[in-house]
């Protein structure tokens, strides 16, 4: 049987390699971005000194997550990541509902970087003499980021790998000065102390730290446009969870070192935004801390582009399946990229910060800081509801296993939940605002999953047909290219009978009874424990 193509075009291009997803995914987490702007929030509200440490307990938190994330991929190919994942364990009702939870999200943080994106390069630009407004630069960077997400995934991914690549070496080699000034006493030990580590902040260090992983989860929406998606899928995700740790860790470690345990809190709270800049002035030279300011820039167009690409494809597998409308789930002939899908969520990123310009309102202040606000409390949200699915999916399976179907999952849901209770309490911390408008978006999120849910129950209802195909495994329904064979060992046997395709009538709570054997030209992949 030959793959069935999206709406108006061919299946997704399978040419993203492990190297690739992991440059798409970490891009999204922005390191300059989040160590020039949550980090110094962290060390002035936090735990002070204590902040590599909630680091290194956000990134335990989420490779527990990472663990039943992993395991589903090996299970389910589909570009649908959160959405699929949670269709396979808590029904297809609530899938719906997350998938509108993820468009909203994702969109959200779209814009919010593109926000912020207008006004640093209003900001450097200014500094070198050349003076256009923040909207300028949105529009050139939204501009670019539709031309990419356009264009074949690769490409996006060979232009993250450069802009990453460039901001985390200045990062480094920042660290790497304050190492040669100061030696071992550029780790200290005791920002490792319980009583620092522990001390009161601990939670709002936490929140900070966990905003500086999102996107690192957008892993499994690449899983049908890579030759080997139950392979590269969980080696990614687990790559980029231990990059950021080993990243953040490291070079805010150096910072604490370079201003001093006993000092920190008070200087981080007094220069901000500037700290890692006037660190760099200091250790390294002037010249460190012009590029620092211009890859700032540079690292946010990074994470404006990933978080496009991970939310046009929410936007292309709901409009494939018609929860949306379905066009959005045609895929370009050429480039084998979800343009349509793309070309939405360029306009709808164009449109919010057109409106929010029009109203006067500061493109930091008030877009950026609101719209991120948004999408990570979304992000979190989903992050939490995958890990009840990864149990309910492996609780009747045979190939369940004690630590990654219930442990793990159990440890990141209490992570994850205790990480949304300090998001949502300190909400006008993370937006800088007290303003009741703004504190009360995320809820926001809670119709939108409402409406999805409706939509998922009308359609069991009036069409069954339809409701059925929700969600199915991306390969077991032929909607990807087959997968490049790995070395066989023995015969791969014929099929004995054609697929079954009768509805499911409901949620997939366990595997799927009756065998559904692969299509001849698809490599046959044995389960893995």
């Amino acid at each position: 049987m030959d793959p069935t193509p999206a709406p108006g075009g061919a299946p997704l291009r399978r040419t993203l390699t492990t190297g690739k997803i992991v440059f798409l995914v970490v891009a999204a987490a922005a390191p300059m971005s989040g160590m020039v702007g949550s980090v110094p929030l962290a060390f002035a509200l936090g735990n002070g000194a204590g902040v590599p440490a909630a680091f290194v307990l956000a990134g335990l938190t989420l490779l527990c997550f990472s663990v039943g994330y992993a395991a589903m991929s090996r299970r389910i190919v589909s570009t649908g990541g959160f959405y699929a994942y949670i269709a396979h364990g808590l029904g297809r009702p609530a899938a719906v509902g997350a998938g509108l939870v993820a468009v909203i999200a994702y969109n959200a943080a779209v814009v919010g970087v593109a926000g912020a994106f207008g006004y640093f390069a209003e900001l450097v630009a200014s500094s070198y003499g050349l003076r256009l407004p923040w909207t300028v630069w949105a529009a050139l960077g939204v501009a670019l980021m539709g031309f990419m997400g356009y264009r074949r995934i690769d490409l996006s991914a060979r232009l993250l790998a450069v802009l990453m690549i460039a901001e985390v070496a200045v990062l480094v080699l920042l660290a790497a000065a304050v190492v040669w000034r100061h030696g071992a006493a550029a780790f200290p030990a005791a920002a490792a102390e319980p009583g620092v580590v522990f001390a009161p902040g601990l939670g709002v260090a936490l929140m900070f730290s966990l905003i500086s992983y999102v996107g690192f989860e957008a892993a499994a929406l690449y899983g049908e446009e890579t030759p080997n998606p139950r392979r590269s899928v969980p080696l990614a995700t687990y790559l980029s969870v231990v990059l950021i740790t080993v990243f953040f860790a490291a070079v805010s470690w150096a910072a604490v070192g370079a201003v001093g345990v006993d000092r920190l809190t008070k200087v981080a709270g007094a220069r901000l935004g500037d700290l890692f800049f006037d660190l760099a002035k200091g250790y390294v030279g002037g010249w460190m801390t012009g590029a620092m300011q211009v890859l700032l820039c540079t690292s946010l167009f990074g994470a404006m582009l990933g978080l496009h690409n991970a939310a046009n494809r929410y936007l292309y597998v709901l409009g494939r399946e018609r929860v949306l409308p379905a066009r959005l789930g045609a895929v370009h002939p050429r480039h084998g990229s979800p343009h349509l899908a793309g070309l939405v969520q360029t306009a709808v990123t164009a449109v919010v910060c057109a409106a929010f310009a029009l109203a006067g309102l500061h493109p930091y202040v008030n877009l950026a800081t609101s719209m991120l606000g948004l999408g990570t409390v979304g992000i979190v949200v989903l992050q939490g509801a995958v890990t009840v699915s990864v149990a309910a999916f492996f609780r009747r399976r045979p190939d369940r296993h004690w630590w990654r179907s219930a442990v793990a999952p159990l440890l990141a849901l209490i992570g994850l939940s205790a990480a949304l209770v300090l998001l949502l309490g300190n909400f006008p911390i993370v937006t800088g605002t007290t303003s009741p408008l703004v504190n009360l978006l995320p809820w926001l999120l809670v119709p939108a999953a409402a409406a999805g849910a409706g939509q998922a129950l009308w359609l069991r209802a009036r069409r069954p047909a339809r409701y059925a195909a929700l969600a199915r495994n991306a390969e077991t329904a032929g909607q990807v290219r087959p997968a490049v064979p790995e070395p066989a060992t023995e015969p791969v046997p014929e099929p004995v009978a054609e697929p079954d395709t009768r509805p499911i009538t409901g949620p997939i709570t366990g595997p799927i009874t009756g065998p559904v054997p692969e299509p001849v030209h698809e490599s046959v992949h044995a389960v893995e424990a």
